[in-house]
């Protein structure tokens, strides 16, 4: 289990394709609004953000498709803190939808913690964030077990 609530997909009519399926770009408009739920969760929310013009960049993101979602399926995506340091989290995401007991897709994304401003620059998590991703960070043999891989996002330490 996350620690984190899974987001509920609203699939519009015009994401589906000639195929009765989710088009392959409507994923990561998912993704997107998932990760925006994330931030919620997290604390970084909307006003977290006005009163610390602080927010997540997203600086890489890999989705995997395994299975069509169609367009009558509900559609939910878990997340999970697969690793994190004092500016970055990696983020897992699993799809789901009712019909089908395994993920329809998995995908990873390289979040960063900015501060912006005229030039945006990167900020280390407040004390009370840091101290949540720690909590929510999967254990290292869950994380290597963590969806279909290819080139792997890591976080680089130097």
């Amino acid at each position: 289990m996350s620690g984190l609530s899974p987001y509920r997909a609203t699939l519009d009519a015009t994401w589906i394709d000639y195929n009765g399926h989710l088009r392959d770009a409507y994923y990561g408009l998912v993704l997107s609004y998932a990760t925006d739920d994330v931030m919620d969760q997290l604390g970084l929310d909307a006003a977290y953000r006005a009163s610390t013009r602080c927010t997540l960049y997203t600086l890489e993101v890999h989705l995997h498709y395994l299975h069509e979602v169609k367009a009558n399926d509900a559609l939910t995506v878990e997340s999970l803190v697969l690793d994190c340091d004092r500016k970055r989290i990696l983020l897992g995401s699993v799809f789901r939808c009712t019909r089908l007991p395994e993920p329809v897709a998995t995908g990873e994304s390289m979040l960063l913690h900015v501060r912006q401003a005229d030039k945006p620059a990167t900020a280390a998590f407040p004390d009370d964030i840091a101290a949540r991703l720690q909590a929510l960070q999967l254990p290292a043999e869950a994380r290597a077990a963590f969806g279909p891989g290819s080139r792997p996002i890591q976080l680089v330490r130097r």
